[in-house]
């Protein structure tokens, strides 16, 4: 199996047993495969070609069903292992961004021609997140054990490293001050920001360690910020006065807004009640289809960060009380492994949920209509 190779469609159709919706199972394999993360589109815009990661030439490389839904698979990357949750399609359709190990790439869809946009060396990166113009290019770095931001332009100009204190995750633009970044601090406190330039930063929210900030986002293009409390609530944060309201009180998980910020579209867990859509103004929460996923990592099960004594490995690095990361507890056991993990999102006209599901034994990809 190699970069451009071309292979039947593994596609499937199901009938939601909850809802009966129909649900289309694009992967079969007997390997994992998962949609690209939850912040990002794991479609082009026009709707054609759905890209998913897969592990089934032995590393993590990228792949796409195109034309979506019944096309052949194609191998897109090939090579040193991508990051498995690291694609990001550009608003323009054509270039996908994603990372290996320390540096960021480009693969144009069209040639499947890739270009290394900037290569810190030893280190690793997080998942690349493009501000709304798609100019401007932010990661999670760590290089030589110093955690921070890199940040610098699509075409390879003035990157930088802004160190930080502790792990940075998840550092999204601004979808309408794009000087702004928010990112997560690791554990807690948790959301903060910083200015394009290093100036500014601050945090946003100040909680303890028992108050379960996870997957906070903007919400669509609202400029507010939307987050979980873990497993309690779904709440939205106004980015100008700091003032917190609860959408709804339930065990939303993993959260993708939709464009306009009037619906949330999420996962649950503890008790895995399927994939709900929730109406933003009313809290109102729609089931779309069930899940099946096992959705593993033992700290789901509790209502704070893990602590060392929740990580064996972890207790003789760390005081027992201390938080941890989830870096530093293991996504593998606490909370993860991140790819049984539905993290469903929106197709580009909205209509449609992609996620992941290992119900079968091994992780695939599907997409499921939402209900009228």
């Amino acid at each position: 199996m190699t970069k451009g190779s071309q292979y039947p469609s593994e596609l499937r159709r199901h009938t939601d047993a909850a809802t009966g919706v129909s649900v289309l199972q694009l992967t079969a394999s007997a390997d994992i495969n998962h949609a690209t993360y939850f912040l990002q589109s794991s479609f082009t815009p026009d709707g054609q070609t759905m890209l998913f990661i897969s592990n089934r030439t032995g590393s993590w490389q990228l792949f796409a069903v195109t034309p979506f839904p019944g096309g052949p698979i194609i191998q897109l990357t090939g090579g040193a292992p991508i990051h498995p949750f690291s694609p990001a399609i550009h608003a323009g359709g054509r270039r996908v961004f994603f990372v290996r190990a320390a540096a960021v790439w480009w693969l144009d869809l069209e040639t499947l021609a890739e270009t290394c946009v900037v290569d810190f060396g030893a280190g690793s990166m997080g998942e690349p997140s493009l501000d709304a113009t798609g100019e401007w290019i932010v990661a999670a770095l760590k290089k030589d054990g110093q955690s921070g931001l890199a940040i610098g332009r699509a075409d390879g100009r003035e990157w930088r490293h802004i160190p930080y204190s502790r792990t940075v995750i998840h550092p999204q633009f601004h979808p309408l001050e794009p000087e702004w970044i928010e990112f997560a601090g690791d554990p807690a406190p948790r959301m903060h920001r910083i200015r394009r330039d290093g100036t500014g930063l601050e945090c946003l929210h100040e909680h303890p360690n028992d108050e379960f900030v996870v997957h906070e986002t903007f919400l669509g293009r609202t400029g507010d910020l939307v987050y979980t409390v873990w497993p309690h609530a779904l709440r939205v944060m106004d980015w100008q006065t700091r003032r917190h309201r609860t959408v709804c009180e339930m065990n939303a998980w993993h959260i993708t807004p939709n464009r306009d910020g009037s619906k949330v579209l999420c996962d649950t867990n503890h008790p895995d009640r399927g994939i709900h859509l929730i109406d933003v103004a009313t809290g109102t929460a729609k089931l779309v289809c069930l899940s099946g996923a096992s959705s593993g990592g033992s700290q789901w099960l509790t209502s704070r960060y893990a602590l060392a004594e929740d990580f064996a490995a972890a207790r003789s690095g760390a005081a027992a009380g201390k938080a941890l990361s989830w870096m530093e507890a293991g996504m593998d056991t606490v909370y993860g492994p991140q790819w049984t993990h539905p993290h469903p999102s929106f197709s580009p006209d909205e209509r449609l949920v992609v996620f992941a599901s290992d119900r079968t034994g091994t992780t695939q990809v599907y997409v499921a209509a939402i209900p009228d």
